[in-house]
This record gives C-alpha cells, sequence and structure tokens, in this order.
C-alpha cells in the first residue's frame, strides 16, 4: 500500500472522528437525548439470545443529523427473531409501527410515541455483513454506484450492544486504508458508462429525450449522479456514505474535488424541468467535461478518457 492512501485515510479518520465536529452545544444536546433512546430501544433487543450487537448508525452517527433525521438502528443476528417479539418491542416504545417490512433489508418502523421521532429497525445477519465487507476491502469488488456504502455504514456506527466484541472486531477490521485496487476498480467500473460507451448514461438520455420520456430522464440521471459520485469518492480514497446529503459530504470530507461541482450539480438538476432537451444535455456534458479534466489531473485517465 502506498503512503498516499495512507495519509488520505488518516486525514479523512481525524475529520470525521475529531470532537471538534461536535462543538454546537445544540448538537451536543440533541446527541443526549438521541442516545438516551438509542440504549432504551438497545437494552431491550439485548434481552434476546438472538441478537449479537445492536448499533445506530445513519445520520445520527455522520455529522449531518438535523430535526428531520430518524434513528437507523442494525440488529446483528445469530438467528432470526420471530416477528411476534419484534412487534412486542415496539409498542413499548409506540402505538404507531409497520412490522417485517421487506421493502429493502427487513426491517421494522415505528414512530417513537415520546419524542415523535421515526426509529428504523434493520435485521442483519453475521455472514451477511461479512460477506459485504468481504467483497469490497479484500476481493475490491465495485458496483455501479454507491460501491463502498457498507464499509462506510460499519465504520460510523455507534455500537449500543455488543455481546461478545464480534461488532467491534468487525469495526477494527473495517479500519484500514482504502485499498488502491478498490480504488481503481471503483474508476473502472463507473466513469466509462457516464459518457464513454455505446449504452452510456448520457446515450440513454438522449433516448429518453427524444421519446418525451420524463420518467426515464430522472432514472438514468440518478444513475449518472451515483456513479458520478461513487468515483469522486473513490478518488479521495473514502467510502461512500451513501444517499443523503452527497454534495454536503464532498465538499467537508474530500480535499479533491472537480471544479464548480455544487453548481454544476444543482444546474444538471433543475435543467430537467425546462422543456428544451438540450440544456439537458448541455449540462450533463458540462458537468462530465470538469470530472475528465480533474480525472486527468488526478492522473487515472489518459487524455484519449481512458482509464489507466
Amino acid at each position: 500500500m502506498g503512503l498516499l492512501p495512507i495519509l488520505f485515510v488518516i486525514k479523512w479518520m481525524f475529520l470525521i472522528m475529531s470532537e471538534h465536529n461536535y462543538s454546537s452545544p445544540k448538537k451536543s444536546s440533541y446527541s443526549q437525548e438521541i442516545f438516551y433512546l438509542a440504549d432504551s430501544i438497545a437494552a431491550e433487543f439485548s434481552k434476546l439470545p438472538q441478537v449479537v450487537a445492536v448499533v445506530l448508525a445513519g445520520s445520527q452517527t455522520s455529522l449531518v443529523f438535523d430535526d428531520l433525521s430518524d434513528l437507523d438502528f442494525y440488529v446483528y443476528l445469530q438467528e432470526e427473531i420471530s416477528v411476534d417479539i419484534r412487534e412486542s418491542i415496539a409498542k413499548q416504545f409506540s402505538d404507531r409501527s409497520e412490522i417485517n417490512n421487506q421493502f429493502w433489508e427487513p426491517g421494522d418502523e415505528w414512530i417513537d410515541k415520546n419524542s415523535g421521532r421515526s426509529i428504523d429497525i434493520m435485521y442483519r445477519t453475521l455472514f451477511w455483513i461479512e460477506q459485504q465487507m468481504n467483497s469490497v476491502v479484500i476481493k475490491h469488488q465495485a458496483s455501479v454506484g454507491y460501491s463502498t456504502c457498507f464499509w462506510w455504514n460499519i465504520l460510523y456506527s455507534k455500537p449500543l450492544y455488543d455481546k461478545n466484541g464480534w461488532f467491534r472486531q468487525l469495526q477494527i477490521d473495517a479500519k484500514q486504508p482504502y485499498p488502491e485496487g478498490l480504488r481503481r476498480a471503483i474508476i473502472t467500473k463507473n466513469y466509462p458508462i457516464l459518457r464513454n460507451n455505446i449504452s452510456s448514461y448520457i446515450h440513454q438520455i438522449e433516448l429518453a429525450i427524444n421519446r418525451n420520456d420524463l420518467v426515464s430522464i430522472n432514472h438514468r440521471l440518478s444513475a449518472l449522479i451515483a456513479s458520478y459520485f461513487d468515483i469522486i469518492f473513490a478518488i479521495n480514497y473514502l467510502p461512500h456514505p451513501g444517499e443523503k446529503r452527497l454534495i454536503q459530504f464532498a465538499q467537508r470530507f474530500c480535499s479533491k474535488l472537480p471544479i464548480d461541482m455544487e453548481e454544476r450539480i444543482n444546474k444538471l438538476i433543475l435543467a430537467i424541468s425546462l422543456t428544451k432537451g438540450h440544456d439537458l444535455i448541455d449540462q450533463l456534458n458540462k458537468l462530465i467535461d470538469d470530472l475528465d479534466v480533474f480525472l486527468i489531473n488526478e492522473k487515472v485517465i489518459k487524455e484519449s478518457k481512458e482509464v489507466i
């Protein structure tokens, strides 16, 4: 591992974990309220023999939470918990709940009756999350967008219960320099499909414009932005923080960014509502032109736009 990735990860760990990031009295008070509720919920799950660990993650541990942020819990299991038991826990805290949602990860959602805060409980097996980590950190397997989100999720989870130290060890294993092989794999997978390939996002968006298919335009543009940010975080040797507040995360934690990134993205999003499709394509090309210059300067693509 070269010196550059190590220096980046040290800086990144310091920025995110530094106590100076919690300097606001309002946020400190807010955190105390949140963590008291979180500890109470975790205590109920800790009574169950199936539960190995309970952690708090999401916005509450990412330094960009606000009054609208919910509480995201991950309950790590060696065996499933029955739906009846999960419902009985929810009823201790809520009069309004949804149990056994299967839309994303298996989970329960409820509204805390005292604070009015939204509670999201997600259930994971130990094997599943270990496989996710292994595929990224060890095997360097990239995705089309969001390649390293589970890595970020592990790194910035706050353990509330850890029966035998399993989650602590998982976090220790996760706190390693960003692999150069993973960085290049993410760029190789996500960069060509922005504009260079026959089936690139821009080509698909052009087709959608010609068909006056606004749903397809929105779908392909969202995918393009997902790949764009996957590249940005990889260039900075940072795991991807997820789907929310990406401009804020990038500006706060990335030391290198394409010129005028925020302005370009904002203009791109606003162009969706315009009637002339060429305005949207023009904004897309400007965004990717700036990314090209950025990646050439970082020596990860050639002037010919081939990934090095």
